[in-house]
Order: structure tokens, then C-alpha cells, then sequence
């Protein structure tokens, strides 16, 4: 994990003027056929850009989490990601994300996809 850190930052270093900043505040309600069982709440505060054909972003902040019945936690979560042109019409992407917590091992999860445009 400290190798993507720093590659990342070396990324972040050498970006061009198009990178920025933004906030993405997203909900993720979880569900078993139509009975709702949890709810995470991301308020992150990102940076993206681009390096090239390289497409980048890391983003992170709190977390408000609950599961039905049960009071919520504030945790930290957050996610690196980036994409990648493959041709004129394939982008190829990935997303590696974590989120603490303070009762159990913290969770991580990653994403890869490609998507054609027609």
C-alpha cells in the first residue's frame, strides 16, 4: 500500500494544469430481495487528473455507516482509481478503495472494467 502511495504522489507531483479538486458526497444502500440492511455515506474531498493517455483520482474523507436496527460510525474511507484509453473506443479502468473500522478489520475492495463505446 505505501508503494501505491508513493507512486501516486509522484503522479500528483508531475500533473498537469488540468488536474483539480472536487468534493463527491455518495450513498450506497445495501439490500436482500426488498428488505434494506445498510447504508454507507461517503463526504470525500478528491483530486484528479491526467498524465497523458492516464486518467487518475484519489479521493477520501468520512464515512457514515449503519445497518438496519443498529446505531451508525463514523469511519474514513477512500479511493484511488484511474483509466486509460486502450484504443479510440475501449477505456480500460480500475479502483482500488478501503474503509476503517473501529469493531473489525478495516475492508478494501478493488474494481476493474473496461467500457466500448459505439
Amino acid at each position: 500500500m505505501k508503494q501505491i502511495a508513493l507512486a501516486l504522489a509522484a503522479t500528483l507531483a508531475s500533473a498537469p494544469a488540468m488536474a483539480g479538486v472536487y468534493v463527491n458526497v455518495e450513498s450506497n444502500a445495501s439490500y436482500t430481495g426488498t428488505d434494506y440492511t445498510s447504508r454507507t455515506t461517503d463526504f470525500h474531498v478528491g483530486y484528479e487528473g491526467d498524465v497523458g493517455d492516464l486518467g487518475y483520482y484519489i479521493q477520501g474523507g468520512p464515512a457514515l455507516t449503519g445497518a438496519d436496527g443498529v446505531d451508525g460510525t463514523t469511519e474514513m474511507s477512500g479511493k484511488l482509481g484511474g483509466s486509460v484509453a486502450a484504443s479510440d473506443n475501449l477505456d480500460v479502468y480500475g479502483e482500488v478503495s478501503f474503509i476503517t473500522d473501529e469493531d473489525a478489520d478495516n475492508a478494501y475492495g478493488t474494481k476493474i472494467g473496461a467500457k466500448y463505446n459505439f
